[in-house]
């Protein structure tokens, strides 16, 4: 019996939820990929401690995701046990009256109006980022001049030996697009904003404002990875292609945005593949145009 056959039924042995030949592209924002061989959706940070320490004595190392909202994943499938934190696993609380506590699995947007509701202020700007509370900090995500190192207090994760940690402050190690995690391997668990109180009318109005804004310049009706590339320093990657006439430009069905020219789009039933040569077109014709070197800020994820 292989690893993937064990999983199963060891999940099934400790009633976790363990789903096989699972599509990938029903699990990210770009809608693409093959099957994923095995796929665990845990429920609690218990399960989540089991799974991993089976994987640990497997020898294996699992694909842990969220949302999916930055993966673009390969044509040919995922064969190593993928760990799916979401909505099974998304719990969400107030704790000493400033701090909101999230399971990994929330969503931004749920998170985002939990804080409203109660009058919590300093995560409008996370408010329209796909994605849930896991996936976010593992990229210290941002938008509109907020970043997720602005308001994490703490954060709990589960090593792959199954140990619950928690690390706080500059443990963090955040950075563009960086944290601890992007380079641990631990799987965020739990993570403790620290907001402030403010007036939920002037709060949910920032909101409003800054989704209105995603809304009218980002191409949110089709499939995507959100922003493709990291910002280089000196300029910006959406104003560069842009200045580099590739609006519209096209590789089979992935296509780059004439409405932001920073996103690269699912336009007509995508391959992986499709991407990532766009992506090269992109890269190269920048490069030769403008001397900047785009680097992708969408994660390529391999069997």
């Amino acid at each position: 019996m292989g690893t993937n056959e064990q999983l199963v039924e060891f999940c099934k042995e400790h009633q976790i939820t363990c789903l096989t030949n699972q599509p990938m592209k029903e699990y990210t924002s770009f809608e693409i990929g093959g099957d994923a061989k095995v796929m665990v959706k845990p429920s609690s940070i218990v399960q989540i401690q089991q799974v991993l320490r089976f994987c640990n004595t497997a020898g294996v190392t699992p694909l842990i995701i969220g949302n999916g909202s930055d993966l673009l994943v390969c044509d040919e499938g995922i064969a190593r046990p993928v760990i799916q934190v979401g909505g099974a696993f998304s719990g969400i609380r107030i704790e000493n009256g400033d701090q909101l506590v999230c399971e990994a699995g929330v969503t931004l947007a749920k998170a985002c109006t939990f804080a409203w509701e109660h009058s919590l202020t300093g995560m409008e700007f996370a408010y329209g980022i796909p994605g849930n509370v896991g996936g976010a900090v593992y990229m210290n995500a941002g938008a509109y001049g907020g970043e997720m190192k602005d308001i994490v207090a703490c954060v709990t994760h589960v090593t792959m030996a199954g140990e619950v940690e928690t690390i706080c402050g500059d443990a963090c190690n955040f950075g563009y697009r960086h944290s601890a995690y992007t380079d641990n391997g631990c799987c965020i668990a739990e993570v403790r904003f620290q907001l402030s109180v403010g007036d939920a009318t002037e709060i949910r109005a920032k909101m409003d404002d800054l989704m209105n804004r995603r809304v009218t310049k980002q191409p949110l009706e089709f499939p995507s990875g959100g922003s493709t590339f990291k910002r280089p320093v000196g300029d910006y990657a959406s104003a560069l292609i842009d200045r580099c006439g590739l609006k519209g430009r096209r590789v089979g069905g992935a296509m780059v945005s004439e409405k932001h020219a920073g996103f690269l789009i699912n336009y007509d039933h995508a391959t992986c593949a499709d991407v990532l040569a766009l992506v090269k077109v992109v890269q190269d014709e920048v490069k030769e145009k403008t001397g900047f070197e785009l680097e992708c800020e969408i994660k390529h994820i391999t069997g």
